[in-house]
């Protein structure tokens, strides 16, 4: 796509306070000081929430003094319910800020409840798809801290929140510039227990934000370049964390590659999250393996309006033979990562194709794909990933 640099006018904003290494989580009760909070709210996920790894910060900011807590009642796709029940949490708790522990789940889950603990207006009145956002009161807003012990979805410097509304059954993104965490841990010890089968898929999350941002249409440059590195960081480093989770250098990277995944999708996502997001609400499927999963059917979709751009970064990575090289590439690298080639086969079946199409058209993700999209093509690409047409 070319711009007219005559009439060209964009706002660009990038991440936040990010404290990367080996060991740096023995910061964290500093940085809650530094941030005000007195009596964090910890927030993770039931997996996490009984390991020695979330005990040690637990008693960390202890020990420094904090009145800290634990929260965990968080599902694989975080429900309005979840969000409830933190904010109750939260105001018993007397808490003052929010420390989000874990993957996506935990993330979302996190910044939504300290986002929403001083918010009159009803959750879903903060929906991306609309202007709502500005109704915020921002005094009502707890600071947050973000700890990724996944390298997938970026999270921890996103503005956004994936929740499902449960009466919907839809993922609703609940956006606010300030749910942006004011400090991030990237600590690489943290996520060496993550196993095989979860680093693969939530390290083609990280690749597929980054690959959705670079085709999205939009300008945005700086985004541009960030997801081209950042795809060139999982090519790399994801098979090395896959096949030896201990590998600190492997796992420091891919902890890099999906911060910029999601510094990048501030450009735009696309097809691939619009079908994943109602797929993830409807069948509560995690979400960087559905991502995984639809990738190449969406990218053979939106080959006419990306071929020459795909061409540049196949060059760029190594890969040869072009847009059709690097479809090949993606499903030799799904394959070694032992990622499934169809949604069948991770348990999503066709008999609600109709609604994934319907949802998946509104989904605030689907207006920045390439091509576009209605929800006969969302319908037709989710019935192609179930059965594997490609």
């Amino acid at each position: 796509m070319t711009h007219n640099f005559n009439t060209l006018r964009a706002t660009w904003s990038f991440p936040t306070v990010i404290r990367f290494g080996a060991g740096m989580i023995t910061l964290l009760p500093r940085a809650c000081a530094e941030q005000g909070m007195s009596r964090p709210l910890l927030v993770t996920d039931p997996g996490l929430a009984g390991t020695p790894m979330v005990a040690a910060m637990l008693e960390d900011c202890r020990k420094a003094g904090l009145g800290a807590e634990i929260f965990a009642q968080v599902k694989p796709n975080p429900t309005g319910g979840n969000v409830e029940a933190g904010l109750k949490a939260f105001r018993a708790g007397k808490h003052d800020g929010v420390v989000v522990i874990g993957g996506g789940s935990a993330m979302d889950a996190g910044k939504v409840i300290a986002f929403m603990a001083g918010q009159s207006l009803p959750l879903w009145h903060f929906d991306d798809n609309g202007p709502g956002w500005k109704d915020a009161a921002l005094d009502g807003i707890a600071p947050i801290i973000a700890v990724p012990t996944t390298a997938g979805t970026g999270s921890e410097v996103g503005r956004a929140g994936v929740i499902v509304n449960e009466e919907t059954h839809q993922k609703i993104i609940i956006f606010h510039p300030k749910m942006l965490p004011a400090v991030v841990i990237e600590d690489p010890q943290l996520t060496i227990g993550l196993p095989p089968h979860l680093t693969a898929a939530t390290g083609i999350d990280a690749f597929t934000h980054c690959l959705e941002a670079y085709c999205a249409p939009s300008f945005h440059p700086l985004a541009e370049g960030v997801a081209v590195e950042g795809m060139r960081l999982v090519k790399e480093y994801l098979p090395r964390a896959y096949k030896d989770g201990t590998d600190i250098e492997a796992r420091g990277q891919m902890l890099i590659a999906a911060s910029m995944g999601a510094t990048a999708f501030q450009k735009g996502l696309g097809g691939i999250h619009s079908i994943s997001h109602p797929v993830g609400a409807l069948y509560d499927t995690h979400h960087g393996l559905t991502n995984a999963v639809v990738m190449p059917y969406v990218l053979a979709f939106n080959r006419p309006a990306v071929e020459d751009k795909i061409g540049r970064l196949a060059a760029f990575l190594g890969i040869a033979g072009g847009f059709d090289g690097f479809l090949d590439w993606v499903l030799a690298f799904r394959r070694d990562l032992g990622i499934p080639h169809t949604l069948a086969e991770i348990g999503v079946d066709a008999a609600r194709a109709g609604e994934i199409g319907k949802y998946a058209a509104i989904d605030p993700t689907a207006g920045s794909n390439p091509v576009p999209l209605d929800a006969a093509i969302l319908q037709k690409l989710f019935e192609d990933a179930v059965a594997g047409r490609l």
